[in-house]
């Protein structure tokens, strides 16, 4: 076999070795939920917990979208209702309402949500940045994932949690 045949069959094989683990980092996995009528997803990553609704402590002096602060395990944690983030009409919790604990290194804070929908898995390639339009929100939208039913708007976390009160 000439040493060039062999180059090749490693290459081939180190490539082969090397393939299956960058497609699996192409996977993001997310979160959906629904607030108000549109379904929203975060990286699974950033999830501590999601939890049935539990009792707050309101808090003076802070923006309208900040329901208070509650006890998670010892853990003051400050309590965001997304509808009223996103500017929609508040509505009474249901059985299905559900907190979502989102953390992104030292930062965490419980959301409201009015759902789950499902465990997501999507490509990378799949994730469109959000369009211009949104761009000004803030920057809380991460991109646009297209599915085959419809598209889904991820949520950048650091943005969510991100303390302006």
């Amino acid at each position: 076999m000439s040493n060039d045949k062999l180059n090749e069959v490693l290459q081939k094989q180190k490539k082969q070795i090397q393939e299956p683990i960058k497609s699996s980092e192409d996977i993001i996995q997310l979160v959906g939920f629904v607030v108000g009528e549109e379904e929203y997803a975060i990286p699974i990553l950033n999830i501590q917990e999601i939890i049935k609704p539990i009792e707050f402590t309101r808090v003076p002096s802070v923006p309208d979208y900040v329901l208070g602060v509650f006890n998670l395990r010892g853990n003051v944690i400050p309590l965001i209702d997304l509808r009223k983030r996103f500017s929609l009409n508040a509505t009474k919790q249901s059985a299905s309402t559900r907190y979502i604990v989102m953390k992104d290194e030292e930062n965490i804070a419980g959301f409201v949500i009015d759902r789950l929908t499902e465990a997501i898995r999507i490509n990378r390639n799949r994730i469109d940045p959000p369009p211009e339009t949104l761009v000004k929100d803030k920057g809380m939208i991460y991109g646009i994932g297209k599915r085959d039913q419809n598209i889904l708007t991820i949520l950048k976390v650091e943005a969510l949690l991100k303390r302006d009160f």
